[in-house]
């Protein structure tokens, strides 16, 4: 999807928290009503048993007609869809939508006539029962959009998503391929010898979240000084996470114009970053140290990193098992635990092969795929 920022008025901005409202109250009535089905009961509603639902509702309460009837109906698809997913088991269990942490709303059937550019940078989307809401054009809006989605995150900051999927990127035609190694110090490590890094946040920032979130600590729960101070940490980590997608999406297209194949491991991260603190009959150690090496790999965006290469080399990625990629000697074959001497060094004791660690990884893994 293509996401451009939105820059709606106040008066607007209530408008669209109430839009959000209404998908977030008929979401959780829904997930209510699916919380009390157990087996031998009579099947949960459906969608159209829902939106029969939806219209008595509207009917007794004038607050909720006051909203978008395709607002809450498409809550309702979205439910729907989220509940497939669960019993597929590719997903989970879809859950109670909280004020100020899930606020967005779908809208379909979109004509050529809602999305309009104003000025070089300046753009309009209307929006049912609001008008016409500012948005920021850049880049250009695809052609031929039939739906998006409105979404406002914990910073306040409003967005909207065209479902529009652009084409894939063509690869050079050479042949080149590429292993790629994901890592905590580096980012990615490149089997040609380049190492990339996800930007860091600065020093700077660093020290007002450490600051708010010492405010934090002291805030009475309930106050406006706390949620005052929320919005701050948000703000902060948004655009953490917008550098990080920034680079994320960047370093794919790059990678994905260069080389025809790219190779990448396929671990279970969700695995990797399970917490280490077990249970009360069986605690965990090093629960501390385990928690900083997750909060490493999620910044790193391993997840993200090859999503984005997926999308944009479609059909070019390879991935391969990640057992012994980093203790195996890319030059003769040998595997050794020991021959990673550091973070960084890769020496193998067996043939003297001495290369970055994360590098030799990186070949390791382009061999895995069938190119040596």
């Amino acid at each position: 999807m293509s996401r451009f920022r939105l820059q709606p008025t106040l008066a607007r901005e209530q408008l669209l928290l109430e839009h959000c409202g209404h998908a977030r109250f008929v979401w959780n009535l829904a997930v209510e009503q699916h919380a009390h089905w157990q087996l031998g009961r009579k099947a949960a509603p459906g969608f159209t048993e829902h939106c029969r639902q939806v219209t008595q509702a509207r009917a007794a309460n004038p607050w909720l007609a006051a909203g978008s009837v395709m607002v809450q109906q498409q809550a309702l698809k979205d439910f729907g869809h989220a509940m497939s997913n669960f019993v597929r088991r590719t997903h989970r269990r879809p859950t109670w939508r909280r004020r100020g942490q899930s606020e967005g709303f779908r809208i379909v059937s979109v004509k050529p006539g809602d999305v309009r550019r104003v000025s070089r940078k300046v753009g309009e989307l209307r929006v049912p029962k609001i008008g016409w809401v500012r948005l920021r054009w850049s880049p250009a809006v695809a052609e031929g959009v039939k739906s998006y989605r409105v979404t406002r995150d914990r910073a306040g900051r409003w967005q909207v998503a065209f479902a529009a999927v652009p084409e894939p990127i063509s690869g050079p035609g050479t042949g080149a391929t590429v292993g790629v190694d994901r890592g905590v110090v580096v980012s990615a490590a490149l089997s040609t010898g380049e190492l990339l890094s996800v930007p860091a946040p600065r020093d700077s920032e660093k020290v007002r979240l450490r600051k708010s979130q010492r405010k934090l600590a002291r805030a009475q729960r309930g106050s406006s000084r706390r949620g005052e101070v929320k919005i701050a940490i948000a703000k902060l980590k948004a655009r953490e996470t917008d550098r990080r997608k920034g680079w994320i999406g960047k370093t794919g297209t790059r990678l994905a114009r260069a080389f025809d194949m790219i190779a990448v491991e396929d671990p279970k991260i969700s695995n990797m970053t399970r917490s280490a603190k077990g249970t009360v009959n069986a605690p965990g150690q090093r629960v501390r140290q385990k928690a900083g090496l997750n909060r490493g790999m999620l910044a790193n965006g391993w997840g993200l990193l090859v999503t984005r290469l997926e999308q944009k080399a479609a059909g070019r990625v390879i991935k391969v098992d990640p057992r012994f990629t980093g203790q195996r000697c890319s030059a003769c074959g040998v595997v050794d635990r020991e021959a990673r001497e550091s973070q960084a060094a890769f020496r193998c004791r067996s043939c003297g092969f001495a290369r970055n660690a994360d590098v030799n990884a990186a070949l390791n893994i382009r061999c895995a795929a069938g190119h040596a």
